[in-house]
């Protein structure tokens, strides 16, 4: 037997939301111990700030510019690497059950596997695997998929239509009668995407994810090895928990974010002093990601909004946190524990009222890009538990699952495996990270790249509609953590700014990269 490997993501989650990271309003006694027990990341930062290029680079261990997932509703292609087929390759058994989204939602058509499937009533299906093979789709011999509601074709709504009809309506409705997404408010502050839902816990999607992953597992030999991808649709938005959870964290008791300015005035003043869009879409001029309402206002927010979103956010959160309790404890009633390196992360943050704003989309800050990312080795892998500060990034998963396993590194994967402590980051010289965005949405298109230093964060805006190639960003994060202060202009920081420059500009002209953008088929 070798070491097995339980992969947990949530989607859309800060940094900040976890107790061992200095979050306040969820209890993570579960994520808190397996930082404990291993490796905690400071500094973490994906490939991208939205889902299904950062998905994608989870999986392929490529930065977008190479797995070609430029922006949401471009899917990857059937044929892409995937460190899962690697795994199947070497004998693991391997399944994501919850949220996937390597390809679009909206798919009217039936056109992709992921909306096929749970028709389908099959575990997986024969696919296109790189260099003409065939195999289980992405390397996967199980699927299970959910999403953030109870409506569409995944095996979540198919499975609450089949045994709790009554309980699909009780969800947001994502999108509204023009195909957008959903602006309606709710809960007692009328924040957006807010909706008191009667389902009972039992039967909300993060419970649902952690017992077809218990199913699962109870259905391997003893003596499997196994790569589980456990993906969780929260706490990205809507927020619905249940309404039976909801007193866990009292909205009206919540302090607002330290990254929230009370006054219109001081809200504006700092988004003055950002690339242009970010004012734009504050004042609702501008919509440049389609996962943000289109006929929202940002301006519009309120500090109780804010307040009910936080707490409902911090629910989903704590519900998260109890469901990897109830798998960890099935793993080790099952004999694994010593053997498995659990693995917690997002793909994504969320602003939650920074800069007076909600969502995502190309805003390079770090409610956006800094992530929660925890490493728990195997026990008998005798890892000394650290706290790690370099910066790393979720490109670099796939290089460690494959060490792990004790397989080499295929060529195509571009990041190398995490480091296990600050020495080790420094021999193996992971000094920046990188963050792209590329979008074109309602004619407005917006492209950055971002890169992350221990001391910097540093931003350049490409041509565009929203940018002439000459906008940026910079950001010293020991004197400003909370990137207030743009000092892209400041003659003090030339010497920096040109060697940031450099890194981004080698990065963008590295060899392989998909030189064609691939066609949006959906917004999302």
């Amino acid at each position: 037997m070798g070491r097995k490997i339980l992969f947990i993501t949530t989607d859309q989650q800060r940094y900040d939301t976890l107790a061992c990271n200095g979050g306040v309003l969820s209890r993570t006694p579960v994520a808190d111990g397996l930082a404990a027990q291993g490796v905690r990341y400071n500094r973490c930062q994906p490939t991208s700030v939205v889902c299904m290029p950062s998905r994608s680079s989870m999986l392929t261990g490529q930065f977008p510019s190479r797995h070609g997932v430029w922006m949401n509703g471009v899917a990857l292609a059937p044929d892409a690497p995937s460190v899962a087929a690697e795994l199947h390759d070497a004998g693991y058994k391997t399944a994501l059950i919850g949220k996937a989204h390597f390809e679009p939602f909206l798919d009217p058509f039936g056109l992709f596997i992921e909306n096929q499937l749970a028709s389908l009533q099959l575990p997986t299906i024969d696919d296109a695997w790189p260099n003409g093979r065939r195999g289980p789709h992405r390397g996967f011999d199980h699927l299970e998929f959910a999403t953030h509601g109870a409506v569409g074709p995944l095996h979540y709504a198919k499975w609450l239509f089949a045994t709790h009809p009554e309980m699909v309506g009780e969800y947001f409705a994502p999108l509204d009668g023009e195909l957008n997404v959903s602006a309606v408010g709710g809960g007692d502050s009328g924040a957006p995407q807010v909706k008191l839902n009667s389902i009972p816990r039992e039967w909300y999607h993060t419970d649902w994810v952690a017992e077809r992953t218990i199913a699962w597992l109870k259905s391997l030999s003893s003596d499997d090895d196994w790569f589980c991808w456990m993906s969780f649709p929260d706490p990205h938005h809507p927020w619905d928990p249940p309404a039976s959870e909801i007193s866990r964290v009292p909205w009206r008791d919540v302090d607002l974010p330290e990254n929230y300015p009370e006054s219109a005035e001081q809200r504006e003043s700092l988004l003055d002093q950002k690339a242009r869009h970010w004012r734009a879409w504050y004042d609702g001029r501008v919509v440049s990601n389609y996962e943000a309402p289109a006929k929202w206002v940002p301006a519009t927010l309120t500090a109780n909004q804010v307040r009910e979103v936080n707490a409902l956010n911090a629910v989903e959160v704590e519900l998260i946190d109890e469901a990897v309790g109830r798998v960890l404890s099935e793993v080790d009633a099952l004999g694994w524990t010593n053997d498995l390196d659990v693995f917690f992360t997002t793909d994504h943050g969320e602003l939650q009222g920074d800069f007076g704003l909600l969502f995502k989309g190309p805003y390079h800050v770090d409610a956006l890009m800094r992530l929660p990312l925890i490493w728990r080795p195997a026990p008998v892998a005798q890892v000394t538990p650290a706290v790690v500060d370099a910066p790393v990034n979720l490109v670099s998963l796939a290089s460690t699952f494959m060490s792990i396993a004790g397989l080499a590194t295929p060529s195509w994967v571009e990041g190398t495996a995490l480091p296990v402590s600050n020495d080790d980051a420094r021999e193996r010289h992971f000094e920046a990270s990188i963050t792209e965005w590329d979008s074109a949405l309602f004619g407005v298109d917006v492209h950055v790249r971002t890169v992350v230093t221990s001391q910097y964060l540093y931003s350049e805006y490409q041509r565009g509609t929203m940018h002439d190639g000459t906008e940026g960003e910079l950001y010293v994060l020991a004197d400003d953590p909370l990137q207030r202060v743009n000092r892209f202009d400041d003659p003090a920081l030339a010497s920096a700014r040109s060697e940031l420059s450099e890194r981004l500009r080698t990065h963008m002209t590295r060899e392989n990269q998909c030189l064609e953008l691939a066609p949006v088929v959906a917004p999302v």
